[in-house]
Formats: C-alpha cells, sequence, structure tokens
C-alpha cells in the first residue's frame, strides 16, 4: 500500500471541517467589523471643497484616563468630606456619619444612573436630551420659586421627601447643552458677515434670550454665584460656537456694567466686597469671620499639614466646612502638598476633558464637552479664589469635594456626558 495515498475522510471529518470554516469566517468577519470600528455617520469638514474630504466618526471605548481621574477625585472627595464634616454633623445631626453617608448615596445613585447613559448615549440622543433637560430646568426653577425651602436669606431647594434639590445646578448644564445645540444649528449664520440678519440676531440675540431666561430665575432666588457661573459659561460656549469677538467684548462690558449696578444698589453686595477689599478692617467676628477661618486653616497647614482628621478649625471656626470652604480643610490637614495634589488632579482631569472635546464627533458634542469642561474649571477656580480671598466671599462648591447632593449628582452625570461623547472619535476618509 502506497504511504502517499490520502485517506478518504470520513463524514464527521467533513462536518467538522465545514465547522472550522464556519468559525474562521465569522471570526474574520468579526475582526474587520471591529477595525471598521463601528461607523456611524460621516459628513464633510470643508462644505467648498470638491470632491469633499469627508469624516467618518467611529465608535469605540471610553477614555479610561478621564475615568480613572473621576474615580480617584471621588474618592478624594468621600474622605475629605468625612474627615472635615464629622464634629459639625455630631453637633447638628447627633451622627457623625451624616454627610459622609449622604455623599456616599448620591455617589453611587449618581454613577450608576450615569452608567447607562455612558454605554448607550449618542450623539443624536444627547441632541434630544438637550432640549428636555434645558425645558425640565425652567420647570423647576419656577417651581422653585412657589413651593422651595428658604436657607441662608434664599430660596434654591426643592425639598422631595429626605432628598433635596437644587434646580440651579441642573440649569447650569441645561444652559451649556442647549447653547451648544444651538449654535451648531445655526453656526452658517453665527458666523456670516450679515449683521442683524446673521452674527446678531442668531449669534447674541437668541443665545441671550436662552441664557436670560435662565439666569432672570435664578437671580430671583436670590443665588448670585449661580447667575455669575451661568453668565461666564454661557459666553464661552458662545464664543466658541462663532459668536463675533466684538460681541463677546460687548457683552462682558454690559455685564460688568450690571455687577457694577448691583453693588451700588445692594447693601449686601456692598457689604461683601468691602470685607474682601478691607478684611484687615473688617468685624472679625462678623462679615470676615468665614474668610478669616478659612485663611488661618490654610495657613497653620504647613507643607505637609496637620494630618487626616487633625484639623482645629473645623471644629466650630469655619462655618460648615463640608461645604464651600472645605478646600480650607484640606489645606490644613493635608497642607501645601495636599492642596497641590488637588490642583493637579483638576488639572488632569480638565485637560482629558479638552481632549476629549477635540475629538468630538461633531459641532455640537464637540462645544458639548468644551462647554462642561470650561464649567468644572471655573467652579474650581472660582472657588478656591474665594477660601483665599481672591475675589468677595459668594457660595461656590468646590467639584466633587463639598458634601451637596444634587451638585455631587450633577457633576458626576456631566462626566459621565464627556465619557459618552469620548467613545466617539473622528477619521478623515
Amino acid at each position: 500500500m502506497n504511504n502517499n495515498q490520502q485517506k478518504p475522510v470520513s463524514f464527521f471529518g467533513r462536518v467538522i471541517g465545514k465547522i472550522k470554516k464556519k468559525i474562521s469566517e465569522f471570526y474574520s468577519d468579526y475582526e474587520e467589523k471591529r477595525a471598521r470600528q463601528d461607523i456611524i455617520f460621516t459628513e464633510r469638514i470643508h462644505a467648498k471643497e470638491e470632491p469633499p474630504e469627508k469624516i467618518t466618526y467611529v465608535r469605540g471605548g471610553i477614555d479610561m484616563q478621564f475615568l480613572v481621574l473621576v474615580i480617584a477625585l471621588i474618592a478624594f472627595g468621600a474622605t475629605m468630606c468625612f474627615s472635615a464634616s464629622y464634629f459639625y454633623a455630631a453637633q447638628e445631626y447627633g451622627d457623625s456619619f451624616y454627610f459622609f453617608k449622604h455623599y456616599i448615596f448620591f455617589a453611587i445613585v449618581s454613577v450608576a444612573g450615569t452608567a447607562l447613559f455612558v454605554i448607550y448615549g449618542t450623539p443624536r440622543f444627547w441632541k434630544m436630551f438637550s432640549m428636555g433637560v434645558y425645558a425640565a430646568s425652567i420647570v423647576l426653577l419656577l417651581l422653585v420659586l412657589v413651593i422651595g425651602t428658604t436657607g441662608g436669606g434664599a430660596q434654591r431647594w426643592i425639598q422631595l421627601g429626605p432628598i433635596t434639590l437644587q434646580p440651579s445646578e441642573i440649569a447650569k448644564m441645561a444652559v451649556v447643552m442647549m447653547l451648544a445645540l444651538y449654535m451648531s444649528h445655526y453656526h452658517k449664520e453665527i458666523e456670516s458677515t450679515h449683521v442683524w440678519g446673521g452674527s446678531v440676531r442668531k449669534g447674541v440675540l437668541f443665545p441671550g434670550l436662552i441664557v436670560g431666561s435662565v439666569l432672570m430665575l435664578v437671580m430671583l432666588e436670590k443665588h448670585i454665584s449661580g447667575v455669575m457661573i451661568i453668565g461666564i459659561i454661557s459666553i464661552a460656549v458662545m464664543y466658541m460656537g462663532g459668536t463675533k469677538p466684538k460681541w463677546i467684548a460687548l457683552i462682558f462690558g454690559v455685564i460688568i456694567l450690571a455687577a457694577v449696578f448691583l453693588v451700588l444698589v445692594s447693601d449686601y453686595a456692598q457689604d461683601r466686597v468691602m470685607t474682601w477689599l478691607f478684611i484687615e478692617d473688617a468685624d472679625p467676628l462678623g462679615s470676615a469671620w468665614q474668610t478669616l477661618q478659612g485663611l488661618y486653616a490654610i495657613g497653620s497647614g504647613g507643607i505637609f499639614g496637620r494630618g487626616l482628621g487633625n484639623s482645629c478649625q473645623k471644629n466650630g471656626y469655619v462655618s460648615q466646612p463640608q461645604n464651600d470652604f472645605i478646600f480650607t480643610i484640606i489645606c490644613e490637614e493635608l497642607g501645601f502638598v495636599g492642596a497641590v495634589l488637588v490642583l493637579v488632579l483638576f488639572g488632569l482631569l480638565i485637560w482629558r476633558g479638552f481632549k476629549i472635546a477635540s475629538r468630538a464627533p461633531d459641532r455640537f458634542t464637540k462645544l458639548v464637552a468644551y462647554g462642561l469642561t470650561v464649567k468644572l474649571a471655573l467652579q474650581v477656580i472660582l472657588n478656591i479664589a474665594v477660601v483665599t480671598n481672591s475675589m468677595p466671599n459668594t457660595g461656590i462648591s468646590l467639584p466633587f469635594f463639598s458634601s451637596g447632593g444634587t451638585a455631587l449628582a450633577v457633576q458626576v452625570f456631566e462626566m459621565g456626558i464627556l465619557l459618552s461623547i469620548s467613545r466617539y472619535s473622528a477619521k478623515k476618509t
């Protein structure tokens, strides 16, 4: 018998061979699809190009560096929230863990809820969401004026059983997203050379109505810091959306005049400004108390701080140390090193946010990503400016650290929007 002669293939051998072939074909198709990265849509980069250069939008994984930074800030924030609040919580509520449990509850619920949006959110979905959240924020801002609870002379909260909702925090995000939707839809008219028919009407007046409606309602709550943050973020989004610099400069001029007028007619505002300018002459037991105690906390921290949990100023000196002035407790307990660590983490997160924005798939998502990142950066800068007496004292929370429930939930959700956008990238074709 010839050893080189091939043996006949059995029936089972042929079946197994076909199965292997089918698996191989399926795997090849799967790899090809992965290589294409699930193409979503294409559009021109430059409308006048002939033949038009196109850009293909593809879907991949989330920005892991951004996610790690968010998790690190939440963990750091939870630790410092407990350390800064346990004495005050024990005094006011008889439970040292009161604010810590509050923080953990909102962190877990917001992270769990946001995860679904990160996984399933698409650029088209976020466009529809923008209109919905803007409408909801208007309704909530109207509602808070009718049934809202009052605290510190301001009516800003809606009580929903054990949960307190602050509509102005939702409004900040809503304005960014609605402006991004509007500016991306009318960008040709906004960037046109026609003044009243384009760049002013579409680039100033209509965006002004979107922002002004919210600002008026927030102002009725006597929420000055909210008005300031929404106003600055809105101008940033309008500028990035194509509103001409000369109109941006005019808007800034109007805002400055409005701020001066507010100070002139408001005794409360005058007192804040005079305390800021002449703090050495202000009443140390009155208007200057919180600012001075915060500065004492920062100064006593030194290079390495007193140690985690060892702050003295949180024991009845810094008012509600778990909120707006929590950065001063970080400085006291962890020193200059801890303060720098906080700034580095925020700096890296903001940098990654801008990277996500630069790779965003379209004009709308790009404006949303830039707007939300600017919002984060602005709140960090303003909070630290307040506690270091670099600007007049006003209530601005430190993202991921201050214990406010609505603020934390909205911040986590905003980071989820950025992570959702990071799943989409752009390739020229």
